[in-house]
C-alpha cells in the first residue's frame, strides 16, 4: 500500500506541475461562484482513513480506494491511505486516543468511519466538519437528498442542522430460518412462518417448539430446545421501546439527554426475551447466533445484513453426524398492533477539522465512493446497504451482483432484497447520541442477557435436582422477579443518564 501511495503521489505532482505549466487561460477566469468558493489544491494531498472493515470488507475498500487513487484522485492530485483499525469498538478507542493525544496514540486521521457516540466524542474534543457544506456547493451535481433521509438525518445530531457523519454503508436486521429443522415440526404443530411475525407469537412458537423437542425423547425429561437467538439484545431493547412508544432516552431541545423508562414497556420487553429465554425457549450459547445454528442450538435467529455471510450451510450435532440445511429470510417481528420499525445501523464517516484543502479532499473521496453502483458493489460484496434512494433497488443491485467476480452467496442476497424492503417500508431507528450513550446502549443489553442467563443456569439446577419445568422456572417469572428486576434496571439508567 505504502508503494502504491508513493507511485500515486509522484503521479499527482507531474500532473499538478504540468497544469501549472500552462497559465491562465481565459476559461479560468470564468469560473463559476461555487467553482471558486472550492478550494482548489495546489500540491498533493494524502488523505488518511480509519476503518473497521476487515477481511472480505476490507479487500472491497480497498479496491475502491486503489480505484480513486488511479482516476479522479489521480486527477485532483488526492491520495487515499486506508488503514483498518480492528473492530468498531478498537477504532473508536484509537480515534479518540489520537484526538486526546495522548501517550503513543497516532497522529489523527482525516476520515475515520464512526457510530455517533463516538462521532459525538470526538466533535466535542476537536470538532467535525460540516459535510453539507460540500454539497451546498454542488460542484459535482450531487444532492443531499438523493441519499436515504434517515441516514442523513443520523448525522444531524449538533442541533444547527449540519451533517457531522455521511452516510457510506448501511445495514439493519433480518430473520434467518432453518427450514430443514423447521419443516418437520411446522407440519406436526400446523404453523406457518406467518406465525414468526410477532414477538408474542414468536414466543409461543419457540414454546412449541421446546415441548415438540421434548417428546421426541419421552425417556428424558425436560431436554427441550431452543428455538430462537439474536445477536443484538440492545438493539431489541431500544428499537422495541421505540416501537411501543415510549424510547428509553430522547434529546431535548436543549441537547439534554432525558431518561423516560415506562415500566409497562419494560414489563413488555422483558415478557418477549428475558422470560423465555430462562423458560429454555431462547439462547444465546457461541459469540453469534449463526454459531448457535450450526451446532443445532437454535433454528430462527435475528443477526444483521453482514452477518448473514456467516450463516452456516450444515448442522454440525458432534465430531460423527452432521447434516445440510437449508434457509428461509424472514422480515423481524414486531410487537402486536405497532407500527413497524427497524434498527438503523451501520457506520458512516466523519471528516476532522484540519485545513480547508485537506477536508475538500476528504469529501471528495466521501461522495465518490457513495455514486451508485460503486457502493452498490462495495455493499452486497461486504453484507451493506447503498445509501442512496435509488441504488435501495433490488433489480439495479442484482444487475451489479451479475457483472461483479465476486458474487454473492443466495442466503446474503435474499436478505439483501429483504432489508431493501425493510428499509423502503419500515420507520427506521437508532438511538441520538450524549455524553453517556454508548454505556446507555451496553447497560440496556447487556443488563437483561446476563440475569436471563444466571437465572436459566438456576432453571437447569433446579431441574437436575428433581423440579419440573414449570416449578423450576416460576419464582423468575413472577409479578415479584419482574419488580426487582425493573427495579434495578431503572435505578442504575437513573445514574448513568443525569
Amino acid at each position: 500500500m505504502k508503494r502504491f501511495n508513493f507511485l500515486s503521489a509522484i503521479l499527482a505532482v507531474i500532473l499538478t506541475v504540468s497544469l501549472s505549466a500552462c497559465g491562465s487561460s481565459a476559461s479560468d477566469e470564468q469560473n463559476t461562484s461555487a467553482e471558486k468558493s472550492t478550494p482548489p489544491i495546489s500540491d498533493p494531498i494524502t488523505v488518511t482513513v480509519w476503518h473497521y472493515y476487515n477481511g472480505v470488507q476490507q479487500m472491497n475498500f480497498d479496491s475502491a480506494v486503489a480505484e480513486f487513487n488511479n482516476t479522479i484522485g489521480y486527477e485532483k492530485g488526492i491520495v487515499v491511505e486506508s488503514v483498518s483499525k480492528g473492530s468498531i469498538s478498537e477504532l473508536a478507542d484509537s480515534v479518540i486516543s489520537s484526538v486526546k493525544n495522548s501517550a503513543g496514540a497516532e497522529n489523527p486521521p482525516d476520515i475515520f468511519a464512526t457510530y455517533a457516540e463516538t462521532a459525538y466524542t470526538v466533535d466535542k474534543l476537536v470538532g467535525l466538519v460540516d459535510i453539507g457544506k460540500y454539497f451546498d456547493e454542488d460542484e459535482d451535481n450531487i444532492k443531499l437528498d438523493e441519499y436515504v433521509d434517515a441516514y442523513i438525518d443520523e448525522g444531524r445530531f449538533s442541533g444547527d442542522n449540519s451533517i457531522k457523519i455521511f452516510p457510506t454503508a448501511k445495514s439493519t436486521e433480518i430473520m434467518v430460518l432453518n427450514t430443514t429443522d423447521w419443516e418437520d415440526f411446522a407440519k406436526a404443530e400446523n404453523i406457518t412462518v406467518d406465525d414468526l411475525k410477532t414477538w408474542e407469537s414468536l414466543a409461543e412458537i419457540a414454546e412449541k417448539y421446546y415441548n415438540y423437542t421434548d417428546e421426541l425423547t419421552p425417556d428424558v425429561e425436560n431436554d427441550g430446545k431452543s428455538f430462537f437467538g439474536r445477536d443484538s439484545v440492545a438493539n431489541y431493547m431500544i428499537v422495541g421501546a421505540k416501537q411501543l412508544g415510549a424510547e428509553f432516552v430522547y434529546i431535548d431541545d436543549s441537547g439534554k439527554p432525558v431518561l423516560t423508562v415506562d415500566k409497562d414497556v419494560a414489563r413488555k420487553l422483558w415478557d418477549n426475551y428475558y422470560v423465555p429465554y430462562v423458560k429454555g425457549y431462547y439462547t444465546a450459547q457461541g459469540r453469534y447466533r449463526s454459531d448457535d445454528v450450526k451446532l443445532g442450538k437454535a433454528v430462527a435467529i435475528i443477526c444483521s445484513t453482514t452477518g448473514t455471510a456467516y450463516y452456516p450451510e450444515e448442522v454440525t450435532i458432534n465430531d460423527d453426524y452432521s447434516y445440510p440445511i437449508e434457509n428461509m429470510v424472514l422480515p423481524i417481528p414486531d410487537f402486536e398492533g405497532t407500527e413497524p420499525y427497524a434498527v438503523q445501523q451501520g457506520a458512516g464517516m466523519s471528516i476532522i477539522r484540519s485545513d480547508e484543502q485537506t477536508e475538500y479532499a476528504s469529501s471528495v473521496f466521501l461522495k465518490w465512493f457513495t455514486e451508485e453502483e460503486r457502493n452498490i458493489e462495495f455493499s452486497i460484496n461486504s453484507g451493506y446497504l447503498p445509501v442512496k434512494k435509488s441504488a435501495n433497488d433490488f433489480e439495479k443491485i442484482s444487475a451489479v451482483n451479475e457483472k461483479s467476480q465476486n458474487t454473492v452467496n443466495d442466503t446474503m442476497l435474499n436478505s439483501l432484497e429483504l432489508a431493501i424492503q425493510e428499509v423502503n417500508t419500515r420507520s427506521l431507528y437508532t438511538m441520538k447520541p450524549f455524553e453517556t450513550a454508548t454505556e446507555v446502549r451496553d447497560y440496556l443489553g447487556n443488563y437483561i442477557q446476563d440475569t436471563a442467563n444466571e437465572d436459566y443456569a438456576k432453571v437447569l439446577e433446579k431441574m437436575a435436582g428433581g423440579a419440573s419445568h414449570d416449578e423450576a422456572v416460576a419464582e423468575f417469572v413472577s409479578d415479584e422477579a419482574f419488580d426487582k428486576w425493573f427495579n434495578e434496571f431503572d435505578s442504575v439508567l437513573e445514574n448513568m443518564v443525569e
